[in-house]
């Protein structure tokens, strides 16, 4: 398997890892130009760049870029000097592009209502590959949802037990009532999700997060939760308070600063997102 079908398996898998690629190449060195090497996210690597300490530092490099999700430029000036010996004797000079390489995010979709159906549509826009959940087959079926990536129609605790929720994956929690909201948010807040939202009033969420930490779930689990969910841009109709849920999952996968979003959000809750889940 080359480097390349190696990459598309990683982010089948919905894993991370980055690439390193010689991207300028001067006087004598241990590779070539265009030589790759792929890490993964659990250390383990595939194709080599020359191998020694450029390569070393590299790795350590692509660890760094995969968790930041930025990529970087690497120069080496490979020399004889024995003080600045790089296991790589060669005396040219090379430059490393290490890229990230990123699964395609999935979300979750709890709900196949009107928000639900709209977030399915803006999300599959921004890149998400969409699974939408809900105990109405008159809601969640192919008709409504044809390109997402599969559609689960059953009763929502069986639902959960066929979900695999990767710390790549998104939970946006719109269902049309509270009790489902809170069966799905119990199971969300114990998964290593990536981003975990879900719809309704302050006061609503509050309720919810009582009811659970009655039943001896850790208060500090729903420190993540994004609730109310989406960005608050004043968003009324089921079109806007899904370009603001989409907007803010965009937020977490770029790794925005959003401290200062979450601070409108405490002090500007949505109004009508509580409103049309259904």
């Amino acid at each position: 398997m080359d480097i390349y079908e190696q990459i598309v398996q990683l982010r089948r898998e919905g894993r991370r890892g980055a690439v390193a690629t010689i991207t300028t190449a001067r006087g004598s060195i241990p590779s070539f130009q265009t030589a790759k090497m792929l890490v993964r996210d659990d250390g383990s690597i595939a194709g080599t760049i020359g191998g020694g300490c450029v390569e070393a530092e590299v790795w350590q490099a692509a660890r760094e870029v995969m968790e930041q999700e930025k990529p970087r430029t690497l120069t080496f000036n490979l020399n004889q000097n024995p003080k600045d010996d790089t296991g790589l004797v060669c005396g040219g000079t090379l430059e490393v592009y290490v890229e990230p390489i990123l699964p395609i995010p999935q979300l979750y979709i709890f709900g196949a209502g009107h928000v639900a159906h709209n977030v399915y549509k803006v999300a599959r826009l921004a890149g998400f590959d969409v699974t939408v959940v809900d105990d109405r087959d008159g809601y969640a079926n192919r008709e409504r949802f044809p390109e997402a990536k599969d559609v689960i129609a059953e009763d929502f605790d069986l639902a959960l037990k066929r979900v695999d929720a990767t710390e790549s994956a998104y939970i946006a929690i719109v269902t049309r009532g509270h009790r489902d909201d809170m069966r799905v948010l119990r199971w969300a807040v114990q998964t290593p999700a990536r981003y975990v939202g879900m719809i309704g009033s302050r006061r609503k969420v509050l309720t919810i997060y009582k009811e659970l930490e009655a039943e001896w779930i850790p208060a500090e689990l729903f420190e993540r939760v994004k609730s109310p969910i989406g960005l608050e841009i004043g968003a009324v109709t089921p079109e806007e308070i899904a370009v603001a849920i989409v907007a803010e999952m965009i937020a977490f996968r770029r790794n925005t600063d959003v401290s200062a979003i979450e601070k409108r959000k405490q002090n500007a809750p949505s109004k009508a997102a509580s409103e049309l889940t259904s």
